[in-house]
């Protein structure tokens, strides 16, 4: 009787080890599920941040051509787009290619072509080639 009651205590004992084995793999794996779920969360916030900044500089760009006279003021677009870039926590803004892609979209809604649009370019990426080209690619780009 005594060994059959330690046989029972040890086979017991056993079941709840590997219960708890169980629990332990399974909190792990949901912890890791968990995650993987807050980087696609953040990530997706990351991605709709940034399109609302473009589309905001996008709109900037579009207005703010629309609604200059021929001696545009590039300083006051520059402090606009400023503006913009600090709300959405970019702090340097002219180092991003996206602004400038943007730039290049406002030109394109606000019907710039020609000299028009290529005195807009160089003014707004200040001579720089790399700023044009990503200009150039915001205004070429299908919406």
């Amino acid at each position: 009787m005594i060994k059959q009651t330690i046989l029972t205590l040890t086979v017991m004992s056993s079941l709840l080890v590997l219960q708890g084995c169980s629990f332990s793999e399974s909190s792990k794996s949901s912890s890791t599920s968990s995650e993987s779920l807050t980087s696609i969360t953040s990530s997706t916030s990351s991605s709709q941040a940034n399109k609302k900044y473009s589309q905001e500089v996008s709109d900037y760009t579009m207005a703010y051509v629309k609604s200059s006279v021929a001696n545009a003021d590039y300083n006051s677009f520059a402090k606009g787009i400023s503006d913009i870039a600090a709300k959405a926590g970019i702090n340097n803004w002219e180092q991003e290619s996206s602004t400038y892609v943007a730039i290049g979209q406002g030109l394109k809604r606000a019907g710039t072509t020609g000299v028009v649009f290529d005195t807009y370019k160089s003014n707004f990426a200040h001579n720089n080639a790399a700023n044009m080209k990503s200009i150039q690619q915001g205004y070429d780009k299908r919406d």
